[in-house]
C-alpha cells in the first residue's frame, strides 16, 4: 500500500508539470511549435523503445522468479538496468547537443530567444531532468533488487519487494510515455 500512495505522490507531481506544460503551451503556441523543431524525434522515439523494452523485461523478471527460475529473473533485472543505461547515455547526448548549440538553461543565446522558446527549453530541461532523476534512482532500486536476488533475500515465495521495484520501474515507464510525445511529437 505504501508504494501505491508513493506512486500517487509522484502522479501529482509530474501532473502538475504537465498542467503548467499546456497552460504555457496554450499561451505561446507558436513560440513551442519553433522550440519543439530543436528536438530530434528519431532520439526520443529511440528512448521510448529502449524504456518501453526495460519495462517489459522487469514485467518478466517477476514471472520467472515466481515460477523459481532465479538465474533468469536476475538476468532480466540487469538487462533493465542496461536499458536504463542506454536511455540515460542517449539523453545525455540529448542534453549535450543542446548545451552545444545554446539552448541550454541561462545561455545567451536561449536568453535571446522569445519568451515561449525559453519556456519550452526551461520545461524541457525540468522535466525531463527530474525524469532523469527517476530513472538514476530506480536503476538503485533495481540493482539493490539484483544484490537481493542473489543473496536469497527476494525468491521465489517472497517477491513483493521485487513487485514494487517493478511498480517504481512502470511509473518512470509512464511518465516518459507523457513527455515523448509532449516535447518531440507535438509540434
Amino acid at each position: 500500500m505504501g508504494m501505491w500512495l508513493f506512486l500517487f505522490t509522484e502522479l501529482i507531481l509530474f501532473g502538475g508539470l504537465f498542467i503548467v506544460y499546456a497552460v504555457y503551451r496554450y499561451s505561446h503556441p507558436s513560440e513551442f511549435h519553433l522550440a519543439a523543431q530543436e528536438l530530434d524525434t528519431f532520439v526520443g522515439t529511440v528512448n521510448t523503445i529502449i524504456l518501453l523494452t526495460s519495462s517489459l523485461t522487469v514485467a518478466m523478471s517477476i514471472t520467472a522468479l515466481q515460477e523459481g527460475r532465479k538465474g533468469f529473473a536476475i538476468l532480466l533485472v540487469t538487462l533493465t538496468l542496461i536499458l536504463a543505461f542506454a536511455f540515460l547515455v542517449n539523453k545525455y547526448f540529448e542534453w549535450g547537443h543542446k548545451f552545444a548549440v545554446g539552448l541550454s538553461p541561462g545561455s545567451p543565446e536561449l536568453l535571446n530567444q522569445p519568451p515561449g522558446v525559453i519556456l519550452y527549453f526551461g520545461l524541457y530541461f525540468v522535466m525531463t531532468g527530474l525524469h532523469a532523476l527517476h530513472v538514476i534512482i530506480g536503476m538503485g532500486v533495481l540493482a539493490y533488487l539484483v544484490r537481493a536476488m542473489v543473496h536469497g533475500t527476494v525468491h521465489q515465495t517472497s517477491y513483493v519487494r521485487l513487485e514494487s521495484g517493478a511498480l517504481y520501474w512502470h511509473l518512470v515507464d509512464i511518465i516518459w510515455i507523457f513527455l515523448f510525445p509532449l516535447f518531440y511529437l507535438l509540434h
